[in-house]
C-alpha cells in the first residue's frame, strides 16, 4: 500500500516547495490534491483518509490544531509553523513532528525517515490536542527591532527606522534608510504581528510603515503605487489593500 499524504498551507508556495520535497524524498506516497484552508483540508481528509497530513498551524477556516483534532486516531499529523513555541506545544499532545518555515530540506528528510518507520502503526489520538489551541492564539508581542543579516553581519534594526518589508524567494528584505539586510521570518506572519504597530500590508509582497508614505497614486492603468519620504522606491498596492487609501 502506498502511503497517502495531505498537505493544506495557505501558501502557495509553500505549498508546492513541500511537495516537491516530498516526491523527491518519499517517491513510493501518494500526494493527494492539497488544501489552502482548514475546511477544504476537512473535506479532503474525510473524503480521501490520509495516513499523513503536513498542516499549518495558523490558516484561515479551522487552524492547523482544530483541524488535528478532528484527525483522532487515524493520521499521522506534522505540524507547518512559523513559531516554535506553538508548535512544540503541539508536539507534546502527540504530533508526529513539526517543521518551521521557511522548510529546511535536511530537517524534512529526518521527519520522513521517522515516518517512514511509523506510518502503519497506529498514530496518537489527537482529539485532546484541540486543548493547546489557546496557545496558538495567544496574541505574539511584536518586537521593538529586526535582527537581520547582510552578509555574514548581523544588524539589529528598529522598528522605527524601517521603511518596508519585501518577500524575496525564501526571506524577507528589511529595507530601512540606508541599509537592506534579510530575515527568514515570513512576510504574512510579520504582517500579522506588526499590523498594531505602524505597519501596514499593501501587496502579497509588500509590508510598508505607515509613517513612511508620502502618497497613494493611482497610474494610467487604475492600478496603485506609494511613494515613500526620503525614499526613491515605488510600491505596489493590489486591490485587496486599495481600501486603506480611500479619502475619508
Amino acid at each position: 500500500m502506498k502511503p497517502r499524504i495531505l498537505i493544506a498551507d495557505d501558501e502557495p508556495l509553500l505549498r508546492a516547495e513541500l511537495r516537491e520535497l516530498l516526491a523527491a524524498l518519499w517517491p513510493e506516497a501518494q500526494l493527494l490534491p492539497d488544501a489552502a484552508d482548514g475546511f477544504e483540508a476537512l473535506r479532503l481528509a474525510r473524503e480521501l483518509a490520509p495516513d499523513v497530513a503536513f498542516l499549518d498551524i495558523r490558516m484561515p477556516g479551522l487552524d492547523g490544531l482544530q483541524l488535528a483534532a478532528t484527525f483522532g486516531s487515524r493520521t499521522h499529523v506534522v505540524f507547518v509553523t512559523a513559531y516554535n513555541e506553538h508548535a512544540l506545544a503541539a508536539f507534546e499532545q502527540g504530533a508526529h513532528d513539526y517543521l518551521l518555515k521557511p522548510l529546511d530540506a535536511a530537517r524534512l528528510a529526518r521527519t520522513v525517515e521517522r515516518l517512514r518507520e511509523r506510518v502503519w502503526l497506529p498514530p496518537p489520538d489527537l482529539r485532546r490536542i484541540a486543548g493547546v489551541r489557546a496557545a496558538s492564539a495567544a496574541p505574539v508581542q511584536p518586537p521593538s527591532w529586526i535582527q537581520a543579516s547582510v552578509g555574514q553581519a548581523v544588524h539589529f534594526i528598529a522598528l522605527s527606522d524601517i521603511l518596508y518589508f519585501v518577500a524575496e524567494d525564501k526571506y524577507t528584505r528589511v529595507v530601512a534608510q540606508g541599509l537592506e539586510a534579510h530575515i527568514r521570518t515570513p512576510l504574512k506572519e510579520l504582517a500579522e504581528t506588526l499590523e498594531g504597530e505602524g505597519f501596514w500590508q499593501v501587496h502579497r509582497s509588500y509590508v510598508v510603515a505607515v509613517k513612511r508614505i508620502a502618497a497613494a497614486v493611482r497610474d494610467g492603468d487604475n492600478a496603485m503605487w506609494l511613494s515613500l519620504r526620503g525614499h526613491g522606491a515605488r510600491l505596489p498596492v493590489s486591490q485587496r489593500f486599495q481600501h486603506r487609501f480611500r479619502t475619508m
